[in-house]
């Protein structure tokens, strides 16, 4: 079964996606496995993720992705079950719904930072070494609310923010081990996480884009996503990575930008 919007073939790959019980997840992990990948649907719905996991003829993963042992386990039993992993799509997100005023919430606030952002950084973690050891892709999912000003929800956008910030800083250093990051910022994707603003956002005049449309995003970024790069996915406009401005950087004494694609400082003794 060719995949939708792309002629990208997965046979003989393995991969791990987050938050795969439903929307977002649940549709990368149907189109990696109709490309023919083996896929690790890891989630904690338990019901609706091993529901995903045999539709797709795939495994099931009960991962928190708070907890880093729940990545490295699903991790470990991609290994174990079929032999290695190709790809890691870090999908696992929620909404904030809540700001910095009396509607702030503390325990919340830890709840969405550890999903949104520690989820990624774990699940880096967590894959690399089976990454590594055949050459992988790592997918994260950010938003457009990375990438411009979310005055509606400021700390989702800043979560956002930060795995943008991270995919661009990883980009140059895994590209060394012959790991390709990337990140996928789409606008408003008619999913769970919008449910509660959606009829307003249509209201409001703004694209509701489908899954569908998102997927295939993240079929392209796989094919041609290169070390470090943030796709933008808006309605009525391919997607494509974002350029971002150049800050003023430092430079040296001739006036040439500094580049640090790598730690300066990584082997030094003190």
């Amino acid at each position: 079964m060719p995949a939708r919007g792309g002629a990208v073939e997965f046979s003989g790959k393995v991969a791990l996606v987050t938050g795969a019980a439903n929307g977002i997840g649940a549709g990368v992990a149907r189109r990696l496995a109709a490309g023919g990948a083996s896929v690790v649907v890891a989630d904690v719905d338990d019901e609706r993720g091993r529901a995903v996991a045999d539709e797709v003829g795939g495994v099931f993963a009960h991962c928190d992705v708070r907890d880093p042992r729940h990545s490295e386990e699903a991790v470990a039993l991609a290994a174990a079950r079929f032999g290695g992993l190709d790809i890691a799509v870090l999908n696992a997100g929620i909404a904030t719904g809540f700001g910095l005023g009396d509607d702030f919430d503390p325990e919340r606030y830890r709840a969405v930072m550890g999903i949104n952002l520690d989820g990624v950084v774990y699940g880096v973690h967590a894959a690399l070494p089976e990454l590594r050891k055949r050459g992988g892709r790592i997918v994260a999912t950010a938003s457009m609310a990375g990438l411009m000003a979310m005055p509606m929800d400021p700390l989702y956008g800043a979560n956002k923010a930060a795995v943008v910030g991270l995919v661009r800083g990883l980009g140059p250093v895994l590209a060394a081990d012959g790991v390709t990051v990337n990140a996928v910022c789409p606008s408003f994707a008619d999913t769970a996480i919008i449910a509660d603003v959606k009829s307003a956002l249509e209201s409001a005049g703004m694209p509701v884009m489908s899954v569908d449309d998102v997927v295939d995003a993240f079929v392209s970024v796989l094919r041609d996503g290169k070390a470090g790069e943030c796709w933008f996915v808006q309605a009525g406009r391919p997607s494509a990575p974002f350029t971002f401005p150049n800050p003023p950087g430092p430079r040296t004494a001739t006036g040439d930008r500094v580049r640090l694609d790598h730690d300066p400082i990584a082997g030094k003794e003190s």
